[in-house]
Order: structure tokens, then C-alpha cells, then sequence
């Protein structure tokens, strides 16, 4: 018998949800075929069979589980159901809905009785923004209730599982690493110049997020401290250049990397973002698509934003912060004045391995990489 044990999903969370079994109790599974469907925080994580044999079912859907929590078997004969999961017992009289959906549900005004509606055994987040659409669509107007009539000293909105990881991460950075900060002005004109005339060369959307995550990735080799992780009275180099980039596109903050990134070009780096965004807006990401990284880009170009000092994510060194572009006026030494497009590139570091020279360094030989 091979015990089906929940593995570690995600470095932010205790505990995942067990959203699906893929396979029915009983029935043969081969090696490689999905079994089970687990969510964490940030992402619905499917869980593959390391044996062929038959499944065994311990756990019923919807239970909150553990990592190295055993929640099935597979075995080499048939055996009796294990979980025993009866409708009512697992959802009460509706569908299981997910963390996300049920955040949302909460924000929109969204019943459980509009949910059932929609005839399906999991509801996910983007279940919630289709009926949301159609409920516009056929009533006129939103199906929220306002919270005035409960007065704003009884207002609340629900925190959504994945903003509750950016809370337990951020608290953790604050809690442990002492943090410096240097900024820069850069003079993007002529990068934002290169994007454009890139993204048709490659037919592949090129921006600033995808420049810096190239120029970063470069900057490896010859400052390796910058993508170390402190341990103890040690710094830890890593193999290669993993590189988180920040994504809010309404859903939450999430952190995909771009594994490898010395190692593609920029077209693989600008193929690998655009398909990051859609997971962001549909709540699609893998386990492995958030793990790994060892150096964070965060990007805070929303119009008129001219500083941003982000957190060390816990187990970096530093994360590099890309504001907006900005217009400005420069005086020539003959009197003209001229317009450049800058943005202020800001690192924030851990100063126990990392002191201000040499952020400094790094971020000139940043803008080197750039020109």
C-alpha cells in the first residue's frame, strides 16, 4: 500500500483545502494520473499518483488539511470506500465553494442560492465572476446589497486567503529582516522606445516588467550575494537566477517566478509573464509557479506613482521596486529645456548582508544593463 500524503505546496500556509478527488474510490488509477485537487492560498494544486493500483479515499472533500497529512492510499487490490463522503456531509445541501469564491461571493453579494445555480459540484472564483456578469446582465444593476443600511460602523469586507498569505509574509519580514532602501532615477525613454519596437518584433507584449526581469537575471553572476538567502552566519548562493514578479490585477498580490531566467530569452520571458496575468485574473496558478524565487521585481506603475519601497520577501536578500514613468523637465546648460521619461528604481535590501555601496553598485550596473 503507498499512503497519498499532502505535500508542501506553499512556504505561506499551514494548512490547504481539499477541494476534489479526481479519482473514484475504488477504481484503478495509473501512475502519473491525477488524484486529487488541493488548495492553497494562492493556488489549486493537483495531486498525481506515484503508483498504479486502486484508490482509497480517507479524507472528504472540503476538509482543511496538513502538509504530510495522509489523506488516501492506493493499493495493489480493491478495498472497501474509506471517506464515506455523502453530499450533506461534505456541502451541506449546495456545491463546495472555494475560499477565493467565497471571498468574492462576500464582496459582490453574491447568495448561495444564486450560486447553486450555476449546476456545478466546485465553485471557483471565476464561477463567482461569470454569474456576477450574468446577474448584471439580467437584473440591471448589481446583486450586492449596500452596507449602509447596517452603517458604516458595521461595515466589514472579508480578507481573501491569498491576501491573508501577503499578510503573513509581510509580518514575517518586518519581524526579521533589518531592511535598507536606495533608490535611483532612471531615464527609461529609450527602454520604453526598445519595449515597443520589441513586442512587434517578437509579437510577444514587452514592458518594463519583462526588461527588468531580463536585466536582473543577468546581473547574476557578477552579484551573487543579491540572490543568496541568509543562513545563520552564511550566505547561500543560488544556482541561477529565479525571478519573483509582483501581479495585482484585482484578485490579490501574487508572486510568480520566472525560474531560470539567465537562461531565456526575452521572448520565452515575455511568454512566460503573459500567461502569469491570465493565471492571476482566473486563479489558475501551480504550485510551482509561485515557488522558488530568490529575488522579487515588484512593479508599482500605476500613473503619478513616484516612490515604492517594497518588503523583503522572507528568504531573499533584496526586492527591486519599478515605479511609473514620469515626465520631466530638464534645463540644458544652453537654456532649452527638454522632456525625459524617468522612474525611480528603488532596492530594498537586508542590510545584514547587503550595505548601501553596494546597493548602489547594483543598481548602476542595473541602469548599465538597461542602456
Amino acid at each position: 500500500m503507498t499512503e497519498i500524503r499532502v505535500p508542501k505546496l506553499s512556504n505561506n500556509d499551514t494548512e490547504y483545502v481539499l477541494l476534489a478527488w479526481l479519482g473514484e474510490e475504488g477504481k484503478p488509477v495509473e501512475v502519473g494520473d491525477p488524484i486529487a485537487e488541493v488548495e492553497t492560498s494562492k493556488a489549486i494544486e493537483e495531486l498525481v499518483s506515484t503508483e498504479a493500483g486502486y484508490l482509497g479515499q480517507l479524507i472528504p472533500v472540503g476538509t482543511t488539511v496538513e502538509p504530510g497529512q495522509v489523506i488516501g492510499s492506493v493499493t495493489p487490490t480493491p478495498h472497501a470506500s474509506g471517506a464515506q463522503q455523502e453530499p450533506d456531509a461534505v456541502s451541506g445541501s449546495g456545491p463546495l465553494i472555494t475560499a477565493p469564491a467565497r471571498a468574492l461571493m462576500d464582496e459582490l453579494g453574491i447568495t448561495d442560492g444564486q450560486v447553486a445555480t450555476l449546476g456545478v459540484s466546485v465553485v471557483r472564483r471565476g464561477d463567482i465572476e461569470g454569474l456576477h456578469d450574468t446577474l448584471r446582465e439580467t437584473l440591471g444593476e448589481s446583486p450586492s446589497e449596500s452596507l449602509s443600511e447596517a452603517g458604516p460602523a458595521h461595515a466589514t469586507v472579508a480578507i481573501s486567503r491569498v491576501q491573508q498569505a501577503v499578510g503573513r509574509a509581510v509580518s514575517e519580514s518586518h519581524d526579521t529582516i533589518p531592511a535598507a532602501y536606495t533608490a535611483v532615477k532612471m531615464d527609461i525613454g529609450g527602454l520604453l522606445t526598445r519595449a515597443a519596437e520589441t513586442t512587434k518584433e517578437i509579437r510577444r507584449p514587452v514592458g518594463l516588467a519583462e526588461l527588468f526581469v531580463a536585466a536582473v537575471a543577468r546581473l547574476h553572476g557578477s552579484h551573487p550575494l543579491f540572490f543568496a538567502a541568509l543562513d545563520g552566519t552564511q550566505a547561500r548562493l543560488a544556482d541561477a537566477p529565479h525571478i519573483g514578479v509582483t501581479l495585482d490585477l484585482g484578485n490579490g498580490l501574487y508572486v510568480p517566478v520566472v525560474h531560470d531566467a539567465a537562461q531565456a530569452s526575452l521572448k520565452e520571458i515575455a511568454t512566460q509573464l503573459t500567461a502569469y496575468r491570465v493565471a492571476a485574473l482566473e486563479g489558475t496558478f501551480h504550485g510551482e509557479d509561485l515557488n522558488g524565487a530568490n529575488i522579487a521585481v515588484t512593479l508599482h506603475t500605476e500613473a503619478d506613482v513616484c516612490l515604492a519601497i517594497p518588503f523583503v520577501f522572507p528568504g531573499h536578500v533584496c526586492a527591486l521596486a519599478v515605479t511609473a514613468p514620469q515626465t520631466e523637465l530638464v534645463l540644458d546648460p544652453d537654456g532649452a529645456v527638454t522632456a525625459r521619461t524617468v522612474a525611480a528604481i528603488g532596492l530594498a535590501y537586508d542590510h545584514r548582508l547587503i550595505n548601501g555601496r553596494e546597493a548602489a553598485l547594483f543598481l548602476g550596473a542595473l541602469r548599465e544593463e538597461l542602456s
